[in-house]
């Protein structure tokens, strides 16, 4: 008997088969090959000629990635335009096809960027094979060209001269905060503190113009260019200029009592002529504290007839409400009431009480402090002033309510802001001289008013990013607080993490 199996006739008789010459597997002949599909991967490397190491330029200063020849990019690690430049970089890849492309998680400090490219490519004729390798990038430090300009002194081409002519620097401490949380100081070389103001420091010149256009969308402004030049070559006619922007901001800020001109009062409605200052954003609000009526003026009517602050925040004074009767009118959070005061320094001495009318009847009870100016027996050197009836002028003008804080609160908050003076470190050094400290003591007392003036009203905190401070008790575990410390606190779900920024530094 045979041992042989004998073979029964298959569909695939007729096709002629041969043997891989590496692994010795039958395949099919009338292709041509010699070796099969299996071999060729393992032996043909369609990514010959690309390089496995490659590197790429960053600047620490201001976190950009040079992308050549000469243009210099923001890319965050594992970001998309960070591996399309990888992708530029690697020289070779236009032989092949490419399929895929990842990052590999590495250290953010290790200087190392790895990628993982898959491609196709032909290896023999009529045969497409995929493989997958790795590139590693090695991160040059260097310094750009800008960041250079900035470490050299003269070397702007433009600058923006920020001013407000007022006694505080509330408003520069918003507008601070503003530029900060919105980015807008990405292109600036040099900040620096002047003066009733800030000067900000541009390479180009539309880098200045889209900086005055941004404090324009937030505050209410006028804005001058003058332009100086520096060089000319009279034989190809190109000049080199410097161009200076000067931005003034209205000097009326929240909470200030104006007396309005009588023509521009009864143009904005016939409102009354005394009002106080309730917003200001690009435009100035005005609320009559008697009938809640509302008015708004822009920058161009301000400077076409400017007219003075009759009393500003340093001027309140603290009164105790005895009585809050409303009336029943009310206008957004405003409700009109008239309410009994009496300044808290009569109390106990003559009781005198004043009867006023003010659009704090939702925020005021029986028993509680409000800020406000004492017009009764004020002497104000204005003819603005001067021209209102007296009968109609009331006696005393309630801003806000009034909040006692604990000397402990400062240090003791949960919370904090980001400063400019940190991101920039060439704002101008301390100074040991006495009118230095004054000015610094000065700048503390506005910055803790300015800290406070965001925990007392939600609206503001909107407008700004609160970040968790790195070693604060939470709101309401202080154990040794006064237990007269009535202010509003701010919560932890209004609160970012700053997370700290990846950097490729040592």
């Amino acid at each position: 008997m045979s041992n042989y199996t004998h073979l029964e006739p298959t569909e695939q008789q007729g096709v002629a088969t041969v043997l891989c010459c590496n692994c010795g597997v039958p395949m099919d002949g009338t292709t041509g090959l010699v070796m099969c599909y299996d071999c060729i991967k393992l032996t043909v490397d369609i990514t010959e000629g690309i390089p496995r190491e490659a590197n790429v330029s960053f600047c620490r200063n201001c976190e950009r990635f040079l992308q050549p020849p000469g243009q210099w990019i923001r890319a965050e690690l594992e970001s998309r335009e960070l591996l399309a430049l990888c992708l530029r970089r690697l020289k070779g890849l236009n032989k092949v096809r490419l399929i895929d492309a990842s990052f590999i998680w590495t250290e953010p400090h290790s200087r190392r960027i790895k990628v993982k490219l898959t491609v196709q490519g032909e290896a023999m004729t009529n045969t497409i094979i995929q493989q997958s390798f790795e590139v590693e990038y090695v991160v040059m430090a260097m310094q750009c060209p800008d960041c250079a300009k900035s470490f050299t002194a003269n070397t702007w081409r433009a600058a923006v001269q920020v001013r407000q002519k007022v006694p505080h620097k509330r408003t520069f401490l918003h507008l601070e905060q503003l530029i900060l949380k919105h980015n807008a100081h990405v292109d600036t070389i040099s900040i620096k503190e002047a003066k009733d103001g800030l000067d900000f420091y541009y390479a180009q010149k539309n880098h200045a113009a889209k900086m005055i256009d941004f404090i324009s969308s937030v505050a209410p402004v006028k804005s001058k260019k003058s332009e100086e030049l520096v060089s000319a070559d009279i034989h190809s006619g190109t000049s080199t200029y410097k161009f200076t922007f000067s931005v003034e901001i209205v000097p009326i800020c929240r909470d200030d009592l104006i007396v309005l001109p009588k023509k521009l009062a009864h143009s904005l409605g016939t409102i009354s002529r005394l009002v106080v200052c309730s917003k200001v954003s690009n435009t100035v609000q005005f609320i009559d504290p008697n009938t809640l009526q509302i008015a708004d003026i822009n920058s161009n009517i301000y400077f076409r007839d400017p007219f003075p602050v009759l009393c500003n925040r340093t001027e309140l004074i603290e009164f105790i409400v005895l009585d809050v009767e409303p009336t029943g009118e009310t206008r957004g959070n405003y409700i009109l009431a008239d309410i009994t005061v009496a300044r808290a320094a009569d109390m106990g001495n003559n009781d005198q009480e004043y009867y006023v009318r003010s659009h704090l009847g939702g925020l005021l009870n029986p028993g509680d402090s409000a800020d406000g100016y004492f017009l009764a027996n004020s002497n104000f050197n204005s003819d603005l002033f001067d021209e209102l009836d007296s009968k109609n002028v009331l006696d005393v003008v309630l801003i806000k309510k009034h909040f006692s804080r604990s000397a402990r609160r400062a240090k003791k908050r949960a919370w904090r802001l980001r400063r400019m003076a940190k991101e920039h470190q060439d704002i101008v050094a301390n100074d040991e001289s006495r009118q230095a400290k004054q000015e610094q003591e000065k700048a503390e007392r506005d910055y803790e008013i300015f800290l406070q003036e965001l925990e007392e009203d939600p609206e503001l905190r909107q407008t700004v990013n609160l970040y968790k401070a790195d070693e604060a008790q939470a709101p309401g575990t202080e154990t040794d607080m006064d237990e007269d410390d009535d202010a509003p606190e701010i919560g932890v779900d209004e609160l970012l993490d700053e997370l700290d920024e990846m950097t490729l530094d040592e």
